[in-house]
């Protein structure tokens, strides 16, 4: 990557770059998405002031990740709250999982996350558990927004359930 930048005289970018593009760990090896950097990369020699952009977003679908988001408890919902605010979470993941078991049961929704980029590995712990987080920038807005629609998704329709929702946080109820 920094041959990459010196080459194109991007260095100034790095700091950017890796905010957004880097964040995977293959391995012991840190691992920028290359299809992003170079995306980017792209645009910054027509446009220096261009801000990064989501690339990585239209690569593949997301059915598969909205319908377990849908079944999400609690506990799901507040693991997923915790990654966005930038913490870790501990999971066993299954790289084994087949297509065919995927739904039975929401906490495979981690293995997906993390075989599909969503997540990735901070810490290999005993067993098949990991320290698991939102690797950069660009997977945390990508989780945000599939996070909003799945509230939209889920709340739709409901506002009296959306109005106490509403209403609590100014009487400090729960």
């Amino acid at each position: 990557m920094d041959g990459l930048l010196s080459f194109y005289d991007l260095t100034a970018y790095k700091p950017v770059i890796r905010d957004w593009y880097n964040g995977y760990l293959f391995g012991k090896v840190h691992v920028y998405c290359p299809w992003d950097v170079i995306n980017y990369c792209d645009v910054l020699m027509w446009d220096r002031d261009a801000e990064p952009e989501n690339y990585w977003a239209n690569t593949s679908g997301n059915g598969i990740i909205r319908r377990l988001l849908k079944r999400a408890d609690q506990t799901t919902r507040d693991e997923i709250e915790q990654l966005i605010n930038g913490g870790t979470i501990v999971k066993t993941i299954r790289q084994e999982l087949t297509y065919r078991d995927i739904e039975d049961s929401i906490d495979n929704i981690w293995s997906v996350l993390y075989s599909t980029g969503y997540l990735t590995r901070r810490e290999r712990l005993p067993g098949k558990q990991m320290r698991l987080a939102l690797p950069n920038r660009e997977v945390k807005e990508l989780f945000i927004d599939l996070v909003k629609d799945w509230f939209q998704e889920t709340t739709y329709g409901d506002m009296t359930r959306i109005n106490r929702f509403c209403e609590a946080f100014p009487q400090g109820k729960s």
